[in-house]
């Protein structure tokens, strides 16, 4: 019997939106799970509906169309389900599932503003299910002790954070250069991973304020919608301080974060697999997990079995669309001081 069969007791899942992400690396995962199995589908295309259902073994009647989620209320083969469409659609499609009954992993960034992200958390309190954000690396053993150390300062305390996150996009304009479905662009799409490594560093907890500038765009055309890069700063409460930067333009994924008696660096920092680290003593030496998101949704599904909130709530993915808005305030008033508004 493999990992996440029904018979054992596992909770299914339906994946919201087919796209690579679903395709290479959440239905992969899923097949590695131990508490959670995939279940269902939603999707614009019922060819490609069918099509999973029959690769992945779940039932026809488990492929929905996104016009009507509210028939999930009646199935009980899913008790979860994870939005993974593009960012302007996530408070409809979680406040759709919501409102079916299904706990719901959204994908990042939580929603484009804060406003969005409000009424997704206001949606699923009013429904009595949970609500989690797919902050992977949370589950990555090198992530884990960046918090543990910043929890336990052997090194003492990080104040001064730096990284950057981005790619560089072909020649073909995909959904995420669209403001109407990306609701921003490389910030909401890769900027956030910068976001949570730093708060991360600094404790787990908010930067009081912040400071950005928008890169010149050098494909204007093609970034007509959105910002192509951006520089920004973020202040914390203690006097910390993290420098990052965000890219449609530029390949990286580094974070360093350096205390009174050491520093660790990550290079590739925010990648599926092969994930490196050291410090100022070494190395770090962790097993890799076959998938991180497979330690995700288990993770969730443990939640909803167990009645206990995740660890990557809605109210932190609320945290980080807070922060990134203030970025984009700071960045529209030339790079003024911004305050983060709680």
């Amino acid at each position: 019997m493999r990992a996440g069969d029904p018979r054992t007791g596992s909770l299914g899942v339906a994946l919201v939106g087919l796209g690579n992400y679903s395709r290479g690396q959440l239905a992969p995962a899923l097949r590695l799970t131990r508490h959670c199995h995939l279940a269902g589908v939603v999707t614009g295309s019922p060819e490609k509906g069918a099509r999973w259902a029959r690769e992945h073994g779940f039932p026809a009647k488990n492929v929905y169309g996104y016009g009507d989620m509210a028939r999930l209320a009646d199935n009980p083969d899913i008790a979860i389900v994870y939005v993974v469409t593009p960012h302007g659609l996530h408070a409809r499609d979680t406040i759709a599932a919501a409102r079916a009954g299904k706990h719901v992993i959204c994908e990042k960034p939580m929603a484009p503003t804060v406003a969005e992200c409000d009424a997704m958390l206001s949606a699923c309190r009013a429904a009595g299910v949970k609500l989690s954000i797919g902050y992977r690396l949370h589950f990555s053993p090198v992530h884990r002790e960046l918090a543990r150390l910043a929890r336990e300062p052997d090194l003492g305390a990080f104040t001064r954070m730096t990284g950057s996150h981005g790619f560089t996009m072909g020649a073909t304009r995909p959904w995420r250069a669209e403001r109407a479905l990306a609701g921003g662009g490389p910030l909401l799409d890769m900027g956030v991973y910068c976001v949570q490594a730093a708060c991360l560093a600094a404790g787990g907890v908010a930067p009081v304020a912040v400071t950005a500038t928008e890169h010149p765009k050098t494909r204007p055309e093609f970034f007509a919608d959105v910002e192509e890069g951006l520089d920004w700063t973020m202040e914390f409460a203690n006097g910390a301080r993290a420098t990052l930067r965000t890219s449609f333009n530029e390949n990286a994924g580094r974070f360093r974060a350096e205390a009174e008696k050491g520093w660790v660096e990550f290079e590739p920092a925010f990648a599926y697999r092969g994930l490196k680290a050291r410090s100022d003593r070494g190395p770090w030496e962790f097993p890799e997990p076959a998938s991180q998101q497979a330690l995700q949704m288990d993770d969730f599904a443990l939640c909803v079995r167990e009645g206990r909130e995740s660890a990557v709530s809605g109210e932190m993915g609320r945290r980080d669309v807070a922060v990134m808005e203030a970025i984009y305030e700071s960045a529209r008033l030339g790079g003024r001081r911004v305050e983060v508004r709680a």
